[in-house]
């Protein structure tokens, strides 16, 4: 975003129009804790300006892969490579300005306006107590705009619902100026409508303004519809990744989640659905 009011950064820059590469690329990943091997090695790539979808069941490992792109942990063994270069020899700021985190309980932003907790996506450019330049207020106007989060400017973000919230936390991490976001279930604490919402809006991101999505989901329906690419965990381990149609049949299904499934035609869209007998 700048003063021009699209999704462009500070001095002009703009999200790559090249052909997409990968942006991760992980090489016999893994991840233990306390002696525990929460994520079995694991070799993956992550091609840049899709919008792809972590899926399995409860502690198949999604959030643990997603904590590992973002930076909140780093890999026991293994090479994870960001955007060319080793993960761990990006500087703070200068991958806070690349890559977007949003945790699945985000802090609450008690007593801010939607504005104010916005602007908290400028961080990255000028620290905690740096001062908010036109083009600052040009991105954050963006952002508002862009997840139709303008209406809710002026007001308590803790005041919102849960949907309107989701929007002012991806309204921040547009702010932010980054080309990928990485969401842990955004969607878990939303009703069915407020759930579709926000992944068209994150479609609309991908599709519209080139950004890169990386979003844990346990709908895998609503990760066929709305993601390019599905990626299954099971115990820790990579079990497959390929696209919604490759995935979305009943022996792999029952390989990921360990209990039969059916899969039947959507009639509106053709599509596929999954349905557990």
């Amino acid at each position: 975003m700048g003063t021009t009011g699209t999704l462009n950064g500070p001095a002009g820059r703009r999200h790559d129009t090249r052909p997409a590469g990968p942006l991760y690329e992980l090489r016999d990943v893994s991840f233990e804790a306390d002696g525990k091997t929460l994520l079995q090695p694991l070799t993956l790539a992550l091609t840049a300006g899709r919008m792809s979808a972590l899926v399995g069941h409860n502690g198949s490992g999604k959030s643990t892969l997603l904590k590992l792109l973002a930076r909140q942990q780093a890999p026991s063994r293994g090479t994870l490579r960001f955007s060319g270069a080793d993960l761990g020899a990006w500087p703070a700021r200068a991958f806070a300005r690349r890559v977007a985190y949003l945790p699945q309980h985000p802090p609450a932003g008690t007593g801010m306006t939607v504005r104010e907790l916005v602007s908290l996506g400028r961080y990255p450019w000028h620290g905690a107590l740096g001062r908010l330049h036109a083009e600052d207020h040009a991105m954050i106007d963006t952002a508002l705009r862009v997840t139709d989060t303008a209406r809710f400017a002026s007001q308590l973000a803790d005041h919102l619902s849960g949907g309107e919230r989701q929007r002012v936390w991806l309204a921040m991490l547009v702010a932010q100026g980054a080309a990928c976001l990485l969401l842990d279930e955004p969607t878990s604490a939303l009703d069915i409508a407020h759930q579709i919402d926000v992944l068209r809006l994150l479609r609309e991101l991908t599709d519209g303004h080139g950004l890169t999505v990386v979003i844990v989901l346990h709908d895998i329906n609503l990760a066929a519809r709305f993601c390019d690419e599905l990626i299954a965990l099971h115990s820790g381990s990579l079990l497959t990744a390929g696209t919604p149609d490759a995935l979305m049949r009943a022996s792999v299904l029952e390989a990921i989640y360990g209990i039969p499934m059916d899969i039947v035609q959507h009639p509106p869209g053709g599509g596929r659905l999954a349905v557990a007998r």
